[in-house]
């Protein structure tokens, strides 16, 4: 087998020779039958973007003076509880604490823990509550320049492949895996991963995706910290690690779901093409990944199976709006599925819009256009085609950080 190394990789990107492709670009080109060989590849950026709910962030601040109160026993940002932890830090009037993702408000529990990271990010006030453990009380209010440490840590990031889900029954179910309960008899399908671009379908033995490896997450510099906590021979995911502070909020942020409050991030990951087996790896394509679609009431019952290239073909990837055709309704219910409050009074907000299709699917007067698509399946030995009324993945961040790694290698920002 035909080998190079990595320096040899390297001091051609040095040289301003490497041929470095997004994994959109790469696929493409397969399907033109115009695909560059082994020798005329170097390096691919793979890239995912998708609800991942193993996700926290380690914070550390300070909340008053030193010598207020003791030490902080319960702290609350935008009513949204975290864990103070893991030192005492008595007296010192900081707090260190970890949030999870999904941790929600105990006033909305659409409101959690992937929006307040993401107002973090976007500079806002956030208002703080520490209960100590000598019965005090203080309340006070940071930004971003007040946070003296931000780590963001996925325990299960990048899942290679995923489940679709779609409800049989004949009652509404409400689940992580639909923006809203979702109806029975059949009436629509949610399902998450973006497939093809995904990295570890890209590089399933992982032969060049290792520990210690340099990522994008959510536009930053991270590191892979190895297996996720869910990975599996046929379920691989990774447990990745980055600065908050560094990252762009338009890569991650909160997704409301029927069971509340979920967070978003976006990966990038480089694959050097160091061999044939890593190159042959990388002609995988949307028809080849399958992905079951089971009962959303019992995620591991299996109803039928599909493909990747049936869920995202040539679907659009975000809605146009038509602000003539809104009308006024006495409770907009775009506005309410939403997942990521994209849309409100009447305005649509591309920078955060996910393109999920909800709004597409619940509008009742059709003043958003977008082809979600719909799937073909046997189930029960009969035919049905069921509508795609909910993404949890996002393609358009996924190649846009795919992009991004491509363009910070070609210039030296970012070495592999």
């Amino acid at each position: 087998m035909e080998k190079r190394d990595i320096d040899q990789i390297n001091r051609k990107i040095d040289d301003g020779e490497a041929n470095i492709y997004t994994a959109e670009e790469f696929k493409k080109l397969i399907r033109n039958d115009d695909a560059p060989g082994f020798d005329e590849v170097d390096v691919v950026t793979t890239g995912t973007c998708g609800v991942m709910s193993g996700t926290a962030a380690i914070l550390n601040f300070m909340v008053s003076p030193p010598g207020e109160f003791i030490k902080a026993q319960n702290v609350y940002l935008n009513g949204v509880p975290a864990f103070a932890g893991p030192c005492p830090n008595e007296w010192l009037g900081e707090v260190d604490v970890i949030l999870h993702g999904t941790a929600h408000s105990i006033d909305d529990v659409n409101y959690g823990g992937g929006f307040l990271l993401k107002e973090i990010m976007e500079g806002k006030d956030i208002d703080v509550r520490v209960e100590s453990a000598d019965g005090k009380v203080i309340e006070n209010t940071i930004t971003l320049d007040d946070i003296n440490r931000a780590q963001i840590i996925g325990s299960r990031m990048a899942f290679k492949n995923y489940t679709a889900f779609t409800n049989p029954g004949s009652e509404e179910v409400s689940s992580i895996f639909a923006a809203t309960p979702l109806k029975g008899n059949l009436s629509g399908l949610t399902f998450s991963g973006c497939g093809e671009i995904n990295p570890l379908q890209n590089d399933i033995p992982h032969n060049a995706i290792k520990t210690g490896k340099k990522v994008l997450l959510n536009g930053a510099e991270a590191f892979i910290l190895g297996d996720g906590t869910r990975s599996s021979a046929e379920k691989p995911n990774l447990m990745l690690s980055g600065d908050l502070t560094e990252m762009d909020p338009y890569y991650f942020g909160g997704f409301k779901t029927g069971q509340g409050g979920e967070i978003y991030n976006t990966v990038a990951i480089p694959i050097p093409v160091l061999n044939e087996e890593i190159y042959n790896n990388l002609l995988i394509q949307d028809k080849d990944v399958s992905i079951p679609v089971a009962d959303i009431k019992g995620r591991h019952l299996p109803l039928a199976e599909t493909n990747y290239y049936q869920l995202w073909k040539d679907y659009d990837l975000r809605p146009k709006y038509d602000g003539d055709a809104c009308s006024v309704c006495d409770e907009c219910e775009a506005e309410k599925v939403c997942p990521t409050n994209a849309f409100s009074n009447k305005r649509l907000d591309l920078s955060r819009c996910f393109g999920c299709g909800m709004c597409a699917s619940f509008c009742s007067h059709n003043a958003f256009d977008m082809d979600t698509g719909s799937v073909d399946l046997e189930i029960d030995e009969k035919n049905v085609n069921i509508p795609i009324i909910c993404r949890q993945s996002d393609r358009l961040r996924a190649n846009k950080l795919s992009l991004k790694l491509k363009k910070m290698i070609k210039s030296g920002e970012f070495k592999l």
